[in-house]
């Protein structure tokens, strides 16, 4: 397995749509981050999901991997989740987060903000897809 690198996930971008909206800005390294869909508010001990803006399809031969931007680690958000997508996997994206800061403040992640990097890994031997109950989550139906 290895990380698809910026140019092949370019490549991968312009035939499947694998990010949809994409923002050539918005790619990171190896990876791309994606954006909150709508504000959230996280109080202390609080757990929501953060869903991503953007609608990600991983193609039948890859997988790919979530991580949170640092920066929410610093202000003390805990990530509960894994940060898994299967192969075959169509939809938003969501990551748990629970609000774990030092001061009990809240913290407010707002609508557009860069959230999470993704990044796309090969994969070898025949491929899995993902049919499962979150296929298509947070979607409507004219997406």
């Amino acid at each position: 397995m290895c990380i698809i690198g910026r140019s092949e996930l370019l490549k991968l971008i312009s035939k499947y749509k694998c990010i949809h909206p994409f923002n050539e800005l918005l790619m990171d390294g190896d990876g791309y981050v994606l954006s909150v869909k709508e504000d959230v508010l996280l109080n202390y001990l609080e757990h929501k999901n953060i869903i991503s803006h953007e609608i990600v399809f991983t193609p039948p031969d890859l997988v790919a991997h979530l991580t949170a931007k640092s920066r929410y680690g610093r202000l003390g958000l805990s990530f509960l989740n894994a940060a898994k997508v299967h192969s075959g996997f169509v939809g938003r994206l969501a990551l748990e987060l629970v609000n774990l800061n030092n001061t009990r403040e809240p913290i407010m992640i707002k609508k557009g903000d860069p959230f999470m990097h993704i990044e796309f890994i090969t994969r070898h031997g025949n491929p899995s897809p993902y049919f499962g109950p979150y296929m298509f989550q947070y979607m409507n139906d004219d997406e």
